[in-house]
């Protein structure tokens, strides 16, 4: 995770908010909430299914105001929730996609490029999808089931990395291979024409469905593919295509004429221009909306609105109409280095996770209405709901505990260092402060945000402890626990899931089990066992549950909050109220 946060205006911030959003309805009118008075619950935001602005009008130019560049566009490489957002709603189609619905129902698949989700034989194991006809790239040459047969052997390239790798858990007969650019291909994926792609697997998966909706089974066309040069200029089968990019300055996007909305009833490609600006400061962005004048009234912020800005949104009905704050439904960890020493001994993992405030956290993070401490791995939406607590652990921590774990181990006055992304420095200094507590002193240092996953993802290079969160692909353990905690999913480069280095063969075993499990409530409840049995192990620290408040300009319209893709903008609907007003 990257929220940018600060400790200031905590108290402010979690009554303000408790005030505006939260006992808000899921109210779709066209008005967006904008009647609701101060301390009215008509606010959008705290609760799924609000929509700010109404139904926009085809046209204009809509702005994305940043912080940071995008970690990959290359849908082989895309991994981290807003830039799959971002990357599969405007610019790629993948086999199945998420419904372009605010609430509960956005968690919803369908097929994309696909005629429907797929159908399963030989018990599960083998999965067929058929494209649609007159599904086309931006130069007009039809996607063909070759393609995504290709971009799912990239995804194996090693200098192609950072994206998901449920191919190579998944795939059948995939060993040591190492992606298409020197000819080899996987034989278990067959294309017997331009239309079927046949997925052979190592196992029965029930929720392959699901797994076809990320960016990996996008296409991807042979004779485009430029390696790692990819990633600035992904050949559009979405409905806009790249104009312009300059790195971590501006993006440009424009229609894909050859897109057919026939083809996609997803994504409605309300503007005619979609303009991401980059480098640009927090509270400046939050300024620029907040006003909203020129090109700015038809503007979204992509980052999270900073807490010293509440004070400017809360009080003031117009512009608290235009803010949401949908749950992420991710869990923000603490990553010890299990490669090394000190945290390779059991003992002092466990007495990290005694030592660690998690309120401390919670007040970094902005407030008690924009997170709450996570009390374990697996989230409430994983749960059935669920606050799973197996340890019990005070939320301020145990430090007496946590001296006695260190001293039992022979550990004591160690020194770490922590790496987090430059948004998290507040949180980081917290932290510091709280495993001071128990000896542990930590230096911290920060990195940009469009670099800070490949930073820590070195493992060769890896700090002692880094923050980051791990948010579900789709609403199963099986994209959580596996990711974050099985020892195989380790890479050299890149490593984006199990970032701490965790190696237990007993978890990979009941990893394995479980994943067998044909029935899918049955397969619940064992994720549900391992997530207890995992926080005995300490491999991480689980710390906050967080909320995504994001602001719109006045003239934003069909903006939510996506319940997949952390609470991100839907990119798929958005548009104007009135495009005539729009710039750029």
């Amino acid at each position: 995770m990257t929220r940018r946060t600060h400790a200031i205006l905590a108290t402010a911030l979690a009554a303000a908010l408790t005030l505006g959003l939260g006992a808000c309805k899921n109210d779709k009118s066209d008005s967006g909430g904008g009647d609701a008075a101060a301390g009215s619950t008509r606010a959008p935001g705290a609760e799924s299914g609000t929509i700010v602005g109404g139904t926009p009008v085809k046209g204009g130019t809509l702005t994305v105001l940043s912080n940071q560049d995008f970690a990959h566009l290359d849908p082989a490489r895309n991994w981290t929730m807003p830039n799959m957002d971002f990357g599969i709603r405007l610019l790629y189609r993948t086999l199945v996609t998420f419904k372009a619905e605010p609430g509960a129902a956005g968690s919803e698949i369908v097929p994309d490029l696909a005629t429907d989700l797929g159908r399963p034989s030989d018990g599960g194991k083998t999965w067929t999808f058929t494209l649609k006809d007159g599904v086309k790239y931006e130069d007009g040459t039809p996607i063909k089931s070759a393609d995504i047969k290709y971009n799912v052997e990239r995804s194996f390239a090693p200098d192609l990395t950072g994206g998901p790798d449920y191919a190579q858990q998944y795939l059948a007969d995939d060993e040591n291979y190492k992606g298409p650019l020197n000819g080899e291909h996987l034989a278990s994926i067959e294309t017997p024409d331009d239309r079927t792609v046949v997925f052979h697997l190592k196992r029965p998966v029930a929720e392959f469905s699901y797994t076809a909706t990320l960016p990996t089974f996008a296409p991807v066309p042979q004779s485009q593919d430029k390696g790692p040069q990819y990633d600035l200029r992904p050949f559009s089968s979405g409905p806009y295509r790249i104009e312009t990019y300059d790195r971590g300055k501006q993006l440009v996007l424009v229609r894909n004429t050859n897109w057919d909305q026939s083809t996609d009833p997803v994504r409605k490609a309300y503007p005619d221009r979609i303009v991401v600006t980059q480098g640009l400061k927090g509270g400046q962005v939050d300024d620029r909306i907040i006003a909203s004048e020129g090109a700015d009234a038809s503007a979204v912020e992509w980052m999270n609105l900073r807490p010293e800005s509440v004070s400017k949104v809360l009080p003031k009905a117009d512009v608290r109409s235009r803010l949401i704050a949908e749950q992420q439904g991710c869990t923000d960890m603490l990553y010890p280095n299990t490669s090394k020493a000190p945290f390779d001994d059991p003992k002092v993992r466990e007495a990290l996770m005694y030592a660690v405030d998690r309120d401390a956290q919670v007040t970094a993070n902005g407030g008690p209405a924009m997170g709450d401490v996570a009390t374990s791995y697996l989230p409430p939406a994983l749960a059935g709901g669920t606050r799973l607590d197996p340890l019990k652990i005070p939320s301020t921590g145990d430090p007496e505990k946590a001296k006695q774990l260190l001293k039992d181990a022979g550990r004591t006055d160690l020194k770490v260092s922590l790496t987090v992304s430059s948004g998290d420095k507040t949180r980081a200094e917290a932290l510091q402060q709280s495993l001071a507590k128990v000896g542990i002193q930590v230096t911290i240092t920060t990195a940009d945000p469009s670099v800070y996953y490949d930073t820590i993802g070195d493992t060769k290079n890896a700090p002692d402890l880094a923050i980051l969160g791990w948010c579900p692909d789709y609403p199963s353990g099986a994209t959580f626990l596996p990711q974050v905690f099985d020892g195989r999913t380790i890479k050299e480069k890149g490593n984006q899931g199990n970032v701490e280095q965790f190696r237990d063969q007993a978890t990979s075993d009941r990893i394995d089990q479980i994943n067998a499990m044909s029935d899918v409530t049955e397969a619940n409840k064992a994720w549900q066992q391992l997530n207890e049995e995992l926080m005995k192990k300490a491999p991480t620290v689980p710390m906050l549950w967080q909320r995504r408040p994001l602001l719109a300009g006045t003239n934003v319209a069909g903006a939510f909050g996506s319940p997949v893709w952390t609470g991100q903008w839907d990119f798929a609907t958005i548009g104007l109220k009135d495009p005539s007003k729009s710039k750029g």
